[in-house]
């Protein structure tokens, strides 16, 4: 038995809000002309001119990657800085042309940890 003397073990809660230096997005464009192709680099070129023409030189320097793009479904996973995210989803909510035809880009998912964008339950399919 202890006494008022002896030591408890003192047990800490330690949380880490906003530990992750990168938010990841999965984003859409949706064209007009559903049989147009844009291929990676273009896709990306694309989403520097509206970084430019909305926050200007300074929003066209910002760091952004394109981890995965598919042609076929113009679906992309990006990764940004999480100081840069309001910046980059400004810009692609406002690009509404590509090529003299009607886009636009949709942000399916938002998450600090990539492997959360992997799956969708708005998308999971049950046999």
């Amino acid at each position: 038995m202890k006494t008022e003397n002896e030591d408890y073990p003192v047990y800490q809660s330690i949380v880490l809000k906003d530990a992750a230096p990168y938010q990841y997005m999965k984003v859409c464009l949706e064209l007009e002309n559903k049989s147009t192709k844009v291929i990676a680099v273009d896709f990306k070129q694309f989403i520097i001119t509206g970084l430019k023409s909305l926050h200007g030189e300074v929003g066209a320097a910002l760091q952004f990657d394109v981890l995965k793009y598919d042609e076929d479904t113009l679906t992309a996973f990006l990764r940004v800085s999480k100081s840069g995210l309001v910046k980059l989803w400004s810009s692609l909510t406002l690009l509404g042309r590509y090529n003299k035809q009607s886009c636009a880009f949709r942000v399916l998912q938002v998450s600090p940890f990539l492997l959360s964008l992997t799956g969708n339950s708005r998308e999971l399919q049950l046999d």
